[in-house]
């Protein structure tokens, strides 16, 4: 089996505790990597960024949690498939450089992001 997962998402209503702790705990490596006129906190290590840290929004009431990045091969398709089998999307598509994402809960409400590499 290929990897599951192809980057890990730190959602956290405090980012510099939550740096200072997964540093000070595991010794991975934070660095700010510049995305357009801002800089991202992402877990670095020699092949690069291997996850990420995401704020959360005062208006967000899911509570603070790791989300998985799984690879599909067409993202609206696949969302459109997990939707079928009962999941529910709670942040829709969203287009970067790198690729593009739609995070879902599948059915019992456990959450993981579709990602869909650029070409």
């Amino acid at each position: 089996m290929t990897q599951p997962f192809v980057f890990m998402d730190l959602r956290t209503a405090d980012l510099e505790v939550s740096r200072r702790f997964y540093t000070e705990l595991f010794g991975w490596t934070v660095a700010d990597v510049p995305s357009g006129p801002a800089t991202i906190p992402m877990f670095v290590d020699v092949d690069g960024p291997w996850g990420g840290f995401t704020p959360l929004a005062g208006d967000d009431d899911r509570p603070p949690q790791w989300i998985p990045y799984a690879p599909v091969t067409g993202l609206d398709d696949a969302a459109m498939r997990a939707t079928e089998l009962g999941a529910t999307i709670v942040r829709p598509r969203v287009d970067f450089p790198a690729g593009s994402v739609i995070v879902i809960q599948d059915p019992k409400g456990a959450t993981i992001a579709l990602w869909e590499p650029a070409s």
